[in-house]
């Protein structure tokens, strides 16, 4: 039986790796399909920092000219990441100063709150904000309500994918799912959908569903999901650390039955 990974490209393939080497058996089905969005941004417009939701944002930039152009006049910025990974793409891009809040959108608040405090950065910052074209919280407001001006650049968007794989069906119809990792608000709601289209909604809410962050798990809930866990925390190793607990990897079971991992 295989972990189904719905995380759209490129990260699957990180995550594929990540499930294979701790020995299970893993089914590509992505949920969302990457966009770029042509970046426009006045080149008289002045931040004091950079604020990344996701690491998208920086590979959205990274291959547009406009975007391009705009990361080389901000790499002066404090870029402040919501996460380890997002803060990682913004050091690959070139960014040097890079603060991580390890953590979700309200740890990012959190962080440049705490930076304010601290005279690191100063009150009403203005930031400069390269979002999805759906984001699933207004980040404008809501920082902007804590004293932060707020600038938001759509920088990409995320399609939905109407129609799961052939095999992914075929596994799912097969009781040959053990588990399924949802990674977005966004890519849940596809899933659900693409299963009701294939005609597998039952078998595929039947599954064990792991979800990132509560917001992911009530879209399997409201859908009919009985066996909704979600991460102790809003990053990958935690859900990773769930998975554990429950599911046994496919290599062990094939050890203890004697046959070849």
């Amino acid at each position: 039986m295989a972990i189904l990974v719905t995380r759209p490209e490129p990260g699957n393939a990180a995550t594929a790796r990540a499930l294979r080497a701790r020995g299970h058996d893993v089914l590509l089905s992505p949920m969302l399909r990457f966009e770029p969005v042509a970046f426009r941004d006045d080149d008289d417009h002045e931040y004091d920092a950079v604020i990344l939701t996701s690491a998208n944002a920086v590979r959205a930039l990274s291959e547009d000219p406009d975007g391009q152009a705009a990361q080389m006049r901000w790499r002066a910025l404090p870029v402040y990441a919501v996460g380890d990974r997002t803060a990682e793409a913004a050091r690959g891009a070139g960014f040097a100063t890079v603060f991580s809040a390890q953590g979700d959108a309200d740890a990012l608040r959190d962080l440049l709150m705490q930076q304010v405090a601290d005279g690191k950065l100063k009150a009403g910052a203005r930031l400069c904000y390269p979002a999805g074209a759906n984001i699933s919280r207004d980040i404008a407001a809501d920082f902007g309500a804590h004293g932060f001006a707020v600038v938001t650049h759509t920088a990409y968007r995320m399609a939905p994918l109407a129609e799961l794989s052939a095999d992914v069906g075929r596994a799912l119809r097969l009781a040959g799912v053990e588990a399924v990792l949802h990674y977005s608000r966004r890519s849940a709601q596809a899933f659900v959908a693409a299963a009701r289209g294939a005609g597998v909604e039952v078998s595929a809410l039947a599954v064990p569903q792991y979800c990132i962050s509560e917001v992911v798990g009530a879209v399997l809930r409201e859908a009919g999901a009985a066996r909704v866990t979600v991460a102790h925390a809003p990053d990958e190793d935690a859900m990773f650390a769930a998975l554990a607990r429950a599911v046994t990897p496919v290599s062990r079971l094939r050890r203890s039955s004697g046959l070849p991992a």
